[in-house]
């Protein structure tokens, strides 16, 4: 495990950058985001040597509470910032302004993110305000806005299958399932939580599963065709949920940093709860039970394991077996390498962020 300090700023989200595996962005905020400035930091990781190294900081006038980085532009980030304002940074020039603002929140925003696909280059902002806005990063102002929650919203993302497509959460407990092109209202709105929705995230294999982080500590998983009951739920952190990502090496897995100051690792094996997800998929492991499990169904059992954090095993219990702490103080960010299977950040009010396998 590697730790870099982020002097007295106090980190809010991290991200690895999508062209550049060893490269890092780290958005920070003094005095844990309520007052002051806010601070870019861009780190590289050496993982022979177990060291971060600073590259480039940069500074805003309020605190940073998201960042994401351009899969088109390889020197491209934006963040969003506590004063309301969404800043696109090019690294190139670290020591200048951003290359373009947009001033159109009334309120903070809170989570951005960018068009996954090579075709698209939107960007979406979620704000305090109850509203997601749509930009093109060469104009600016936005080009749409999405009005469908009743309290804050913390992330707005990108489906990783359709270009025209996003989910948004909120503190109302709301999922909603949007399409570009129909900005009056979402076209699939689910009551996921009965507490606020802190993040959520798509699985990267299916077009219709995401998770959903809540306040009340659970972890669910969504099938968006299926919208009365989750098709899973992890019940095991002791605070609110503030990060959720599905891995982008495994269908099945999903990390999650929560306010009771831990990063954990989930392996989730669905063998009968797959029957939510697609019907292919049924066949798939309707073949592997007949071959491994003909005389006794009973061997099909659901069951998560994170690993060196907490054990679930829900043939058992819907608790986790072990817990660790990681941080002295809430994680705020997290983030999976898309190049190295294993390979994790996270980011913390302790002011520490730090990178680790699994």
């Amino acid at each position: 495990m590697s730790t870099f300090k982020t002097e007295n700023r106090h980190g809010y989200s991290v991200k690895f950058s999508p062209n550049r595996s060893n490269l890092l962005a780290i958005a920070t905020s003094q005095y844990y985001g309520f007052k002051g400035g806010g601070t870019l930091f861009l780190v590289t990781y050496d993982e022979d040597r177990c060291l971060i190294t600073k590259k480039y900081e940069m500074h805003w006038e309020d605190g940073l509470f998201d960042v994401v980085w351009s899969r088109s532009v390889y020197s491209l980030l934006v963040t969003g910032s506590g004063d309301g304002s969404v800043q696109m940074w090019n690294y190139k020039y670290p020591s200048q302004k951003p290359v373009r603002t947009f001033d159109e929140h009334k309120k903070e925003v809170c989570g951005v993110d960018w068009c996954q696909n090579s075709v698209d280059d939107f960007l979406l902002s979620a704000s305090w305000d109850c509203s997601v806005k749509l930009w093109d990063p060469n104009k600016y102002c936005s080009l749409t806005t999405y009005k469908g929650h009743d309290r804050l919203v913390y992330e707005a993302k990108w489906s990783p299958f359709l270009s025209s497509c996003f989910a948004s959460v909120s503190g109302d407990g709301m999922l909603d399932i949007w399409d570009c092109s129909s900005p009056l209202r979402p076209s699939v709105k689910i009551n996921a939580h009965q507490a606020e929705i802190l993040s959520c995230s798509w699985n990267q294999f299916y077009p219709f599963v995401l998770a959903t982080g809540g306040a009340e500590g659970l972890i669910r998983i969504w099938d968006i065709r299926k919208l009365l009951t989750p098709i899973f739920q992890l019940e095991g952190c002791q605070d609110a949920v503030k990060r959720v990502q599905c891995s982008p090496h495994h269908w099945s897995s999903l990390v999650s940093a929560s306010f009771d100051c831990t990063t954990k690792y989930v392996y989730t094996k669905i063998y009968a709860a797959t029957s939510h997800v697609s019907t292919y998929i049924i066949i798939i492991f309707t073949i592997i039970l007949i071959i491994y499990c003909t005389n006794d169904i009973s061997c099909v059992k659901f069951i998560s394991i994170i690993i060196m954090y907490r054990i679930w095993d829900y043939s058992v219990s819907s608790e986790p077996q072990e817990s660790h702490q990681n941080h002295s103080d809430y994680v705020y960010g997290l983030d999976m390498s898309a190049d190295q299977d294993g390979l994790m950040a996270d980011c913390g009010w302790d002011a520490e962020a730090r990178v680790f396998r699994v």
